[in-house]
């Protein structure tokens, strides 16, 4: 695997966590930078944790960074 490709996929997938907390912050969900630092700070955070919330962190955010590395990919494969 080039180099070039890993620094693309890696970029876009930056990109892709850059966009997806944007727009968390927007619809008002739950980061994982949230999480960590309630549930750190306090351990009844998980009681301000809503269902959108848990179904934005383990569903949707990720497949945003995937769809992310998926296009860094495709974007590799027709320049080089």
């Amino acid at each position: 695997m080039s180099v070039i490709r890993l620094y693309l996929i890696g970029f876009l997938i930056l990109l892709g966590a850059i966009l997806a907390n944007l727009i968390a912050t927007k619809l008002n969900l739950k980061s994982w930078y949230d999480l960590f630092i309630g549930v750190s700070e306090n351990s009844k955070y998980w009681n301000q944790i809503r269902i959108i919330d848990g179904i934005w962190l383990l569903l949707i955010y990720p497949l945003t960074l995937g769809f992310s590395a998926y296009i860094g990919n495709i974007i590799y494969q027709k320049l080089f």
